[in-house]
């Protein structure tokens, strides 16, 4: 019988929530189907039920609080293992992975690299996009060292942000939209409009883009857009609208299928530079601190 990590990982977030809704947002950003599939799983490789579940709660039946504590013992052995390695590698790497959602832009990049080669020199930026299903933008999954992501990210389950840029929301419409003449856009004359959404498991992250927290009705979701490429497509094929930051709304001017206008009646966005609060290399260090450095934070 073979199980890895992470359905034991699964098994340990939902055993202390006691809930698969909070385990699956707040603990492990996938799905709640996602999550109850691969407990399932789990349950079968052992051959008996783990859980006891009903409409309202869920609880752990005797095998369940029998594998807790070797769960916890072999995820924390294992993360050891992967601290080792990462130790070992990091003292001949010389490579730091940045990870985004949407183009940083702000001339941010430039200045960070530049301020990492008189620092650290020898060192060497590497970046990756990461979709918006991920709300850590690839931290929870080792894919990157750093991200540079907009709030609210997660930071139950061991991250550290500081926020580098604060911006108004903007919104980004079909060139032949009926605001589209405005100079300046009302929100409550976007809250009837489709909008094109992130994914569900992005969170909070989607409620915020969506304008949830200035709402009195929730907001028609016309369409899910994985990626920013993904969302400007559909707004420029008339699918909906969609909120974002002023930065990112001057990058857009170019296109000539969308418009983008300054909203009123919100709070600014925030952009913040996250990183895995244990991880206490100095090239992490450096990076965070040049970041704020150079976005004057």
């Amino acid at each position: 019988m073979d199980v890895h990590v992470r359905d034991l990982r699964y098994f340990v977030a939902v055993a202390e929530e006691l809930s698969f809704t909070r385990a699956a947002s707040d603990r492990l950003f996938v799905s709640q189907p996602a999550l109850s599939k691969q407990i399932r799983q789990l349950e079968r490789a052992f051959r008996t039920t783990l859980f006891a579940r009903d409409r309202r709660t869920v609880a752990l039946t005797a095998a369940g609080r029998a594998l807790l504590p070797h769960a916890r013992r072999l995820i924390e052995q294992w993360e050891g293992a992967q601290r080792a390695v990462a130790d070992a590698a990091a003292a001949q790497d010389t490579t730091l992975t940045v990870g985004f959602q949407t183009s940083i832009g702000r001339g941010l990049i430039p200045a960070v690299t530049a301020t990492m080669e008189k620092l650290l020199p020898g060192w060497r930026l590497q970046f990756r996009q990461i979709t918006w299903a991920d709300p850590t933008a690839g931290l929870a999954g080792g894919d990157v060292d750093v991200a540079v992501a907009w709030l609210p990210a997660p930071t139950s389950g061991g991250f550290s942000q500081k926020v580098i840029i604060a911006e108004d929301r903007w919104v980004a419409l079909p060139a032949d939209h009926r605001l589209a003449g405005q100079p300046v856009v009302p929100f409550e004359e976007l809250a009837d409009e489709p909008f094109i959404a992130l994914p569900a498991t992005a969170g909070a992250l989607r409620a915020f883009w969506l304008g949830d927290d200035h709402r009195r009705a929730p907001a028609r979701i016309a369409a899910t857009a994985e990626t920013a490429d993904e969302t400007f497509e559909a707004v420029a094929s008339g699918l909906g609208v969609v909120l974002l930051s002023a930065g990112n709304a001057e990058m857009l001017y170019k296109r000539e299928t969308l418009v983008c206008r300054p909203v009123t009646g919100l709070s600014p966005c925030r952009l913040a530079v996250v990183w895995r609060t244990a991880d206490h290399r100095e090239a992490v260090r450096v990076f965070v601190d040049a970041c704020c450095l150079c976005a004057g934070a």
